[in-house]
């Protein structure tokens, strides 16, 4: 998914024909972006996904040579500043963060597979541990042996889940729904899950208003089939799955292939 600018894909994520991933989220006030070094990879923020995808194949490969990225501060042009990001990077095996702050390049692993935004990572990886009673099982009280307290419906084991649209709780939400998530085989199955999962951190207008009385939602939400090059995705406005698949000649074209968004609601009538 991108916006295209004068003919050059500004990435929001992406995945390459060997099924390497990167996805960039939004990071505001905590993303640092620096001058050029001269001793560092020097790359802005809508270099990144092309620069990597363009030359690795896996989160290894990535991980020996990252660590002397310098993410400067150079715009795309003057009415389009930096974008504010932060990145996951991942391949079947395994899935890493990347963040430059004030202090610094970080790199984490990420045993969880997700990611939201604000706070940085290491937040994120430490909050998850105040969760760690949550359970998908039927769970006995423990509140006191003088009691007995019987539950009156499923799912009580995950009380507590948080269930409002900040970055850090819909970070659980995501996590447990996706650590816990039983799915099929077939691919219908996979992606039918996925979009659930999606769901469940969705953005609803009118539930998050901005500073600037804007209503923040999910414009979008997407998968990929990283073996077999499949992305997935539907809009706020149109339920429908759409899918898009990398062919041997979309990959060997010397231009872009640009797929406007389908937009408008689709709804199959019975009669």
């Amino acid at each position: 998914m991108a916006t295209v600018v004068e003919n050059y894909p500004l990435y929001a994520e992406a995945t390459n024909e060997k099924g390497l991933s990167i996805a960039g989220l939004y990071f505001p006030k905590n993303a640092c972006f620096f001058d050029e070094n001269n001793t560092k990879l020097n790359l802005t923020s809508y270099e990144l996904i092309p620069y990597f995808l363009g030359l690795f194949e896996t989160v290894e490969e990535i991980k020996k040579v990252i660590f002397n990225l310098n993410i400067t501060n150079i715009p795309f042009s003057d009415n389009l500043p930096s974008a504010d990001l932060h990145w996951m990077i991942s391949d079947e095996k395994e899935c890493i963060v990347v963040e430059q702050m004030k202090d610094g390049l970080k790199i984490y692993d990420n045993p969880i597979g997700v990611l939201t935004n604000n706070p940085p990572f290491d937040y994120h990886l430490l909050n998850i541990s105040n969760y760690s009673n949550l359970t998908p099982y039927y769970k006995e009280s423990k509140f006191s042996n003088k009691i007995n307290l019987q539950q009156y419906g499923q799912g009580m084991g995950a009380i507590g889940l948080p269930g409002d649209n900040s970055s850090a709780s819909r970070f659980i939400r995501a996590a447990f729904h996706t650590l816990n998530s039983i799915s099929e085989d077939d691919e219908e199955s996979s992606v039918t899950q996925f979009f659930h999962i999606l769901d469940s951190v969705s953005m609803v207008r009118g539930t998050t208003i901005t500073k600037e009385f804007q209503h923040d939602i999910t414009i979008y939400s997407c998968c990929i089939n990283t073996s077999k090059g499949i992305y997935y995705y539907k809009t706020y406005t149109n339920n429908q799955i759409t899918a898009i698949q990398m062919t041997e000649e979309e990959k060997n074209k010397a231009e872009l292939s640009i797929y406007p968004l389908m937009e408008k609601q689709q709804i199959k009538y019975e009669n």
